[in-house]
């Protein structure tokens, strides 16, 4: 994963006002959180900012210019208007190259399954560790003709070279099952008391208009 350059400022002044006058300036608020210090308050442009969040992913890479001193960092949080879709904060965590970090990264399923199948996703992220640097910005499976019944675990999953899995290894990620007719739900209905109920509720209804 190549960094994304960015150009941040520190800033002094903290609350709404501040972080509205921020944004009415085309830029970001952000925090930068770093082991052992205090976190760095910063402005980060907003278009540059913005592209390089989308282009890096959920965990995207930034190599952020301070005042001249270069830091890199992942996108940890970025708090987004649920109206007009624009950044309105991002958290951030300092590293270095060559660190291990611990990273949720999406699962993102590829191919076709069997015919007659539905594929459940049944966990929309994976935790791993990984180099600060080399962070996958998806781990993917392969679901191309998989049959019902067949199922993706933690410990299943390819992973890149230099990444680990640290959560359960028999958590199951992706399902394939099979997928419901028409005519089997139908007959699941009737079968069911309430699926009878509702057919003679049906039956009665009918005799009724007649």
């Amino acid at each position: 994963m190549s960094a994304e350059k960015l150009t941040a400022e520190k800033r002094t002044e903290f609350g709404k006002g501040a972080a509205r006058r921020i944004r009415a300036a085309n830029k970001i608020p952000a925090v930068i959180y770093e082991h052992g210090n205090e976190p760095t308050h910063l402005t980060l442009p907003g278009h540059a900012t913005m592209m390089a969040l989308r282009h890096g992913g959920a965990n995207a890479l930034l190599e952020l210019d301070i005042d001249g001193d270069v830091q890199l960092a992942l996108a940890k949080e970025v708090q987004v208007d649920p109206i007009r879709r624009v950044i309105q904060h991002v958290d951030l965590f300092a590293v270095k190259r060559g660190e291990k970090v611990l990273v949720e990264v999406p699962v993102q399923v590829v191919g076709q399954a069997g015919p007659d199948t539905l594929v459940v996703t049944e966990h929309p992220t994976i935790a791993l560790e990984a180099e600060a640097t080399h962070v996958p910005e998806a781990i993917e499976v392969d679901v191309t003709a998989a049959a019902a019944g067949t199922q993706f675990l933690a410990s299943d999953l390819t992973l890149p070279e230099g990444v680990s899995l640290t959560g359960d290894a028999d958590a199951l990620v992706v399902n394939v099952v099979a997928q419901v007719t028409a005519a089997a739900l139908e007959a699941d209905l009737a079968d069911s008391p309430a699926g009878a109920a509702e057919a003679e509720a049906a039956a009665e209804s009918t005799d009724a208009d007649e």
